[in-house]
């Protein structure tokens, strides 16, 4: 596929009406723009600077058309098909997670979750109005038939697309925390869940059975888990599970637990990135929890969006190669032995690594706060900004449809972009 989309230009005019003051439809000169309210980030994301907004980003209503009286839960779009791409408007917010299940695309915002229908237009939203328990949803997947989504303080609900009824499970069923930050089902069929406590892990993958619940923590791991946050989930070739902390990165196999943090080689020396970090409202100076990290690894001095250890995005390779994409140290290599970081040095567009996306050929995609990227033979990176078609630069969560069709989720919305 060819990266540049520049030709297909950019900017947009408003078509329709606003859910929860956030979710519009409308239309860009790619394509077609529907907003959907957008997934609240870990808090170190939450803590990066908004983007400047324009009518267009932030989902402002054009004059004469007042918002509704009453939220816009479901309806139909109209994109024109022969567009490069299209954009969906989610108002100023992230949107923090993308899932493509055949035909449908499901959006994961901070005002629920949006099943998008790409044959028919049809979309619905899905909130506690519909049975969640949390708005503010950090991951969307599938566990066996049923939707998982993640939220923010509501723990984890699946979704029967028969019924349309969910099942929650929170901290009386076994979850370690209501904040769910990542769900993966594993080959050997346990289900693991990524939490602010620790990770859960499900023995088969059975939710109903109390006991077939394990939370793995930092001191029942004896430190094999660096941290309590866990961010990211993935699978190994031979079956093992990486996991993505604020404290570094951590393997299970076997039985036994591993990590890997700053010292043995993850995210690189601020020496190496200091001149080129985006953000300078560091969460340490509001979380003590963030604090106490940097602290740990002496970086209390450090005042700007620094921590090599701190794991916001995490994949495995069709090699077993494990990528994970740090809060400022730039993007790390691990292929079991040996560590390798990329920066803005070596042509990443920015040291925040907030998405890894593994695409169904294998290509590996990088979502920075400053465009998206993917490696080009030979070394070094090429780069997709808005001019390529980015609704913005600031890039959270990707998906790639079965026909290669792009869908990109960044600040204030997101971007489908077609295959050339």
């Amino acid at each position: 596929m060819a990266i540049s989309l520049r030709a297909a230009g950019i900017g947009a005019i408003a078509l329709g009406t606003a859910l929860a003051g956030a979710y519009q439809l409308g239309r860009s000169n790619g394509g077609a723009s529907t907003s959907v309210a957008a997934a609240a980030a870990p808090a170190a994301l939450a803590a990066a600077p908004a983007v400047p907004a324009t009518p267009a980003a932030s989902g402002a209503m054009p004059s004469g058309h007042p918002a509704p009286a009453e939220p816009q839960r479901e309806g139909k779009l109209a994109p024109d098909p022969s567009q490069k791409f299209t954009h969906f408007r989610v108002g100023n917010k992230n949107v923090k997670r993308l899932f493509v299940d055949g035909d449908t695309v499901w959006v994961g915002t901070s005002g629920g979750a949006v099943r998008y229908d790409t044959r028919t237009d049809e979309y619905k939203l899905f909130d506690t109005k519909s049975g969640l328990l949390s708005n503010g949803v950090f991951h969307v997947g599938k566990v066996g038939e049923r939707i998982a989504v993640g939220t923010y303080g509501g723990g984890l609900s699946l979704l029967d697309p028969k019924t349309e009824q969910w099942d929650t499970y929170n901290i009386p069923e076994g979850l370690g925390d209501a904040f769910v930050y990542d769900v993966l089902k594993a080959k050997n069929g346990d289900v693991w869940i990524a939490t602010w406590s620790g990770v859960n892990r499900i023995k088969g993958g059975d939710l109903k059975d109390r006991s077939k619940w394990e939370l793995h923590t930092v001191e029942s791991t004896k430190g094999g888990l660096p941290n309590d946050w866990v961010y990211g989930l993935a699978e190994g070739k031979n079956g093992e599970i990486w996991l993505g902390t604020e404290g570094g990165l951590s393997r299970y196999s076997g039985g036994q637990w591993q990590a890997w943090n700053h010292a043995q080689g993850l995210g690189a020396d601020y020496a190496r990135v200091k001149d080129a970090i985006a953000y300078n409202n560091d969460p340490s100076k509001v979380s003590e929890h963030h604090a106490k990290q940097k602290q740990e690894m002496g970086l209390a001095d450090v005042n700007v969006a620094y921590n090599p250890n701190y794991i916001v995005a995490l994949a495995v390779d069709r090699e077993g190669v494990v990528w994970a994409g740090t809060w400022g140290g730039g993007l790390s290599r691990f292929d079991g032995k040996a560590w390798t970081q990329y920066t803005v040095t070596e042509g990443l567009p920015g040291n925040h690594v907030f998405m890894l996306h593994v695409d169904p050929k294998g290509v590996l995609w990088i979502g920075t706060n400053n465009g998206l990227a993917r490696p080009k033979t030979g070394g070094g990176f090429e780069v997709m900004t808005t001019q390529d078609g980015l609704f913005n630069n600031t890039v959270f969560s990707m998906a790639t449809a079965k026909d290669g069709t792009l869908w990109v989720g960044s600040f204030g919305g997101v971007a489908k972009i077609k295959p050339s």
